[in-house]
């Protein structure tokens, strides 16, 4: 009677660690399972890195060589300025004026208006007509911008890179001149009309590789636009 009682009581002594393994075993169970969870996470986000590594690399390649251009066109801006100046005092002060030199300003205002188009959008600092796009979220403007690149912006350079290139190939092809005496070459700066659409199309595939990494947590980019001062 009294081994029963202490078998009973040994019994009931021993169940809870028994208990106590089977807890420890679903514990290292959901530890396993959230560890692999983890490992598949980042397999998955590392993979993605990796999709997403020479997709970047281009994009900075784009943002590298428009910066370049639009160097190039703050230069333009002060030379066209200094050729304009320059064309008034001579013809106000001696009177005498040259064709060359001013289709040479206008020149210059043709290739940095279309060649900073690019640079100024890698800047974001194109005036936007978004009425909501002040108040949506950080990730909201990335989605808006992805969207509108993607359907909008590339889409119309393409189009009117085809357009305009047929209108340089005919001027080069004659080796037109300007009509007026003295003048400049006029086919080369017809080239300026597709090369520039091309640039702002290049830059608006690398606007979508930056969206679409920050939209993965993978860069962090300022998407944030400032209404210019009027």
């Amino acid at each position: 009677m009294v081994r029963l009682l202490h078998a009973s009581m040994a019994g009931q002594a021993t169940a809870p660690k028994r208990s106590g393994k089977d807890g420890g075993s679903a514990k290292r169970g959901r530890t396993i399972d959230a560890i692999d969870r983890d490992i598949g996470d980042g397999v998955v986000a590392t993979a993605r890195a990796g999709m997403m590594r020479p997709l970047l690399v281009l994009s900075a390649g784009i943002d590298l060589l428009n910066e370049k251009i639009g160097n190039l066109c703050n230069f333009l801006v002060l030379a066209a300025c200094t050729v304009s100046a320059g064309n008034a005092m001579i013809r106000y002060a001696f009177g005498y004026s040259s064709n060359g030199w001013l289709e040479l300003q206008w020149y210059m205002f043709a290739i940095f208006v279309m060649f900073g188009a690019s640079y100024t959008f890698k800047r974001n600092e194109h005036v936007r007509v978004e009425i909501f796009y002040l108040m949506l979220s950080e990730r909201g403007q990335l989605w808006l911008d992805l969207i509108g690149t993607l359907c909008f912006l590339i889409p119309a350079c393409l189009l009117l890179t085809w357009l305009s290139w047929p209108f340089f190939l005919q001027a080069y092809a004659v080796g037109e001149e300007s009509s007026n005496a003295g003048g400049l070459l006029r086919w080369p700066i017809k080239l300026v009309v597709p090369a520039g659409f091309v640039m702002l199309a290049l830059q608006g595939v690398s606007e979508v590789i930056k969206r679409i990494a920050a939209l993965q947590n993978l860069v962090t980019i300022d998407a944030r636009y400032e209404r210019p001062v009027q």
